[in-house]
């Protein structure tokens, strides 16, 4: 069984708020995406984890430097998890985990733009990195890439990590996402992008579940 990950990628704060309304009882995570987070600030993560009690909230915040400095506000605020790059200097990644670890939270390693995605995999890993985040970009998929190749890699490292898997994933392609080791499954598009959001999240963790 897998989780799912709802990515609010939208940068209207009204807008978010109500397609979380929409969603939240369909999937495991609400995410605050990148651009979301920095144009609406810690006041969405507050708005959200006042709203959405039974939901974890990721905010990714993909840090690059000052890694404890810059999480922390957001592990207070309500955050279950935040986002630091894979490519960031170690100390800065050690960082967020030491963090995360002191308000009982999660730290997750983007592997997005890594250039040797195993050895920083097992490094982070090996530092108490709870989540290794296998992410394709909107730019890498505009590009033809899919996370398919690097959620193998990492899931066969057989490293005790959660694994996340972000990038086009939708409804057809979610159960080989959660058949290839992904622990957690992230659908942005594929459900913002539905006629119907809530119906295309319940189905796409009706396949994460394994039901």
């Amino acid at each position: 069984m897998a989780m799912t990950q709802m990515a609010l990628d939208s940068l209207d704060f009204d807008a978010t708020v109500a397609l979380a309304t929409a969603v939240a009882p369909h999937v495991d995570i609400l995410e605050i995406g990148t651009p979301c987070i920095k144009h609406n600030g810690i006041k969405m993560l507050e708005t959200l984890r006042a709203k959405f009690p039974n939901n974890k909230i990721l905010v990714d915040l993909k840090t690059m430097d000052a890694g404890y400095y810059e999480a922390e506000p957001f592990y207070k605020a309500g955050a279950d998890i935040c986002t630091v790059l894979g490519c960031a200097d170690i100390g800065t990644i050690k960082g967020i985990i030491d963090v995360a670890n002191k308000y009982g939270k999660k730290a997750q390693v983007d592997l997005i733009n890594v250039a040797d995605k195993e050895a920083r995999t097992r490094e982070v890993a090996k530092l108490g990195a709870h989540i290794i985040g296998v992410h394709t970009g909107l730019d890498q998929q505009a590009a033809g890439q899919t996370p398919f190749s690097d959620l193998a890699m990492v899931a066969g490292l057989k490293l005790g990590v959660d694994i996340s898997v972000a990038g086009g994933v939708k409804a057809a392609t979610a159960g080989q996402v959660r058949d290839a080791g992904a622990s957690i499954i992230v659908a942005g598009a594929a459900i913002y992008g539905a006629a119907d959001p809530a119906a295309s999240a319940a189905e796409i963790t009706k396949i994460a579940h394994g039901k």
